[in-house]
């Protein structure tokens, strides 16, 4: 190409470029603002946000809570508050794409934490997380932290503070069983993170792993809410069908309708969790891919063995290490906290939110039936009113037979002609009471004869 062609321009426009960022790069430094101080406001941002999710995170909710805000780029923000074994929390704000990359999840997974499942139940089990959506709590749980989703919610707010509450209560609890990390009696280093033996190992094996303690909390707060929902939807039934059972009218009806139509989404609500524990129970392969702290123990072992083999040959004079390849240690890889194949942990705590959920489903299912009950005696007084107006009109209708018996005598003789009884004086009144009472003597013997057949009532 010639100079004048498209490649020059483009090497000007470079060259501005570069001369354009040595002159901003030349400007004095006091036009951007300071590091620190770029912390500090974005520290200050973050307690904002803080504060406006403890005073009650209305004004978050209603300009978009779970949907989160956009970026300049085009990237859609999520809220999420994270909590890590010792309790401590903090709020964050992230795109999909960095959540992905934090927890190794597949992006497929975040659709089931957004609006279009607001209702659905899955406990999803990842390589390294568990994704959770109970009702209202949409979570990411991993062997280290879990992530909460929308955790300004008035819904979401207990299992927060549930958390805030419980994890730092087991975390003592954790320290105070398995000793002090530093201990090399209980703890074999491994890079950044500590291990334990033996002893330490059969300490853990006295409370449920951190994931589960989440899941454990999470199941508590959604059957907790769950049977809140029933017991108050319980205690305005009762009344309303005991009105409808006094007075059958249009109003009592329509409540009735009301109260159904809720028992049926509650109902499909509580059914939704329950047969996703069932599920799991069903499935030992799928509870035994929830052990997330087991996975990642059984991880950093061999790195652990390395790194104690390796400090016994360059450090024998150190301080003794239990071996880890006796009889005692070897039980560390057989034990009940390492198989892949014991799951009865999970199973307990399962089988025990079970019972609670299929109870709170009887209660659903008693009321429903209660109301069936209550629409049956109802029908039935319905029935019997219209059994009773059906005799009346059969009674009638044996009436109007007499009656037209006699009205056709009548009217026979209504026509001109000819006939002796005319001539016969006094006869009048003693034949319209002989054809009276033979039209009630047929009657009686309608009436009787419809008795005889059950057609009527005694």
């Amino acid at each position: 190409m010639g100079k004048g062609g498209p490649c020059c321009f483009r090497r000007t426009s470079g060259r501005r470029r570069l001369k354009k960022t040595a002159e901003s790069s030349s400007r004095p430094a006091a036009s951007s603002p300071p590091q620190d101080e770029v912390n500090r406001n974005r520290g200050d941002d973050v307690s904002a946000i803080a504060s406006a999710g403890a005073g009650g995170g209305a004004a978050v909710a209603a300009s978009g809570g779970g949907k989160g805000k956009k970026k300049a780029g085009g990237g859609r923000m999520w809220l999420w508050t994270r909590f890590d074994r010792a309790g401590r929390s903090e709020l964050l704000e992230c795109e999909k794409s960095a959540i992905v990359r934090r927890v190794s999840i597949p992006a497929r997974d975040l659709r089931i934490l957004g609006p279009v499942f607001s209702h659905s139940s899955n406990i999803l089990a990842r390589e390294k997380a568990m994704v959770v959506n109970l009702e209202f709590i949409k979570a990411i749980v991993t062997a280290e932290e879990v992530l909460i989703l929308d955790p300004v919610r008035p819904e979401v707010l207990p299992f927060v503070d549930q958390l805030r509450q419980q994890l730092p209560h087991k975390s003592a609890f954790r320290t105070q069983e398995c000793g002090p990390v530093g201990d090399p009696e209980m703890n074999v280093s491994a890079g950044r993170h500590w291990l334990p033996v033996p002893e330490a190992a059969e300490g853990l094996q006295c409370e449920l792993p951190f994931e589960f303690q989440v899941l454990e909390i999470a199941l508590e707060v959604v059957c907790t809410f769950l049977d809140s929902s029933v017991a108050e939807l319980e205690r305005d039934a009762y009344p309303i069908i005991d009105e409808l059972a006094r007075n059958v009218s249009t109003k009592n009806l329509e409540h009735v309708r009301t109260l159904k139509s809720s028992l049926t989404r509650l109902l499909a609500r509580v059914q939704k969790v329950r047969d996703e524990i069932e599920h799991l129970l069903d499935d030992n392969e799928d509870m035994a891919q929830l052990y997330l702290t087991r996975k990642w123990m059984q991880t950093q072992q061999p790195e652990s063995l390395l790194g104690v083999g390796g400090s016994n040959i360059v450090n024998s004079t150190g301080p003794p290490l239990r071996r880890i390849s006796s009889t005692r240690s070897g039980s560390l890889v057989t034990s009940n906290y390492l198989d892949d194949n014991d799951v009865e942990d999970l199973e307990m705590l399962l089988e025990a939110y079970f019972m609670q959920l299929d109870g709170t489903r009887n209660k659903i299912l008693s009321v429903r039936e209660y109301i069936d009950d209550t629409e049956d005696y109802v029908n039935i007084q319905l029935d019997n009113q219209r059994n009773e107006l059906i005799q009346l009109q059969l009674t009638l209708t044996i009436a109007s037979f007499a009656i037209a018996i006699e009205t056709l005598i009548a009217g026979l003789f209504g026509m001109n002609i000819p006939c002796p009884l005319y001539n016969v004086n006094g006869i009048f009144g003693f034949f319209v009471g002989g054809t009276s009472a033979g039209c009630i003597l047929i009657f009686f013997l309608i009436l009787g004869y419809a008795r005889w057949k059950k057609l009527l009532g005694s």
